[in-house]
């Protein structure tokens, strides 16, 4: 259950690859800005309207991600023409040669943009926090997208298919064992990391975190029908 253009805005075209907005993003920012949503909202802002720009600025994250998936893909010899946004993050559709050096660099370039975007928020934030003409709340939000990249590449690596880190287990054992088999090893992984995800729901009470292992059950168990398909 991924996003697909039906229903998303067309917001342009670069690279010839077309970036799609779903409609329920904008459902997400009301309710940011409303102080109901708790997931990327901060109290240290004197307005809550910081608390859309930081969430714009975690879309431009993203963005630059999904583009390292995408790019990567077209350079190894794959296919790559959209990207959704969502308020789950984004889904670039690419399609990368069935081999596993290919598929290895096509999802490993997502997490390392946000390896390069770590030194450039660290050196913006020591810019900023360093002249005082600059207001509070733009030191903050320099601080809070770092945080939030950083946020972001550490979740993601877990070796929990669908994450980039799952796909990335899945492709090194494509290596040894094969694309049947290393899909059915990296999503029963996925299961698991899946389980202690909703688990941590339940016992945080954190209706988001419950979302996402929502969504990345009925990923990782497309997946496995999928390598069970194959299989036959």
């Amino acid at each position: 259950m991924t996003p697909t253009n039906q229903g998303s805005i067309r917001l342009f075209r670069v690279f010839g690859i077309t970036v799609f907005l779903h409609w329920s993003w904008f459902v997400v920012a009301v309710m940011l800005y409303q102080g109901s949503l708790g997931v990327f909202s901060e109290t240290h802002y004197s307005s809550p309207i910081w608390n859309i720009y930081a969430y714009l600025g975690l879309f431009f994250i993203v963005l630059l991600h999904e583009f390292g998936h995408s790019l990567s893909c077209r350079q190894v010899g794959g296919q790559a023409e959209q990207i959704v946004l969502w308020p789950l993050g984004g889904v670039a559709y690419v399609s990368p040669p069935q081999r596993p050096g290919a598929t290895l660099w096509c999802i490993a370039a997502g997490p390392l943009v946000n390896v390069a975007l770590v030194p450039i928020f660290m050196l913006t934030e020591k810019i900023a926090n360093g002249n005082p003409a600059i207001p509070h709340d733009v030191v903050h939000l320099v601080r809070h997208l770092m945080g939030i990249n950083f946020g972001l590449l550490i979740f993601n690596i877990l070796p929990v298919y669908p994450l980039d880190g799952g796909q990335i287990l899945r492709a090194l054992l494509w290596f040894a064992i094969g694309p049947v088999k290393s899909l059915f090893a990296a999503t029963t992984v996925g299961f698991v990391g899946v389980a202690a995800l909703g688990a941590l729901a339940i016992y945080l009470g954190h209706i988001w975190i419950g979302i996402m292992a929502f969504f990345m059950f009925v990923s990782c168990r497309a997946a496995w029908r999928h390598a069970r398909a194959m299989s036959l």
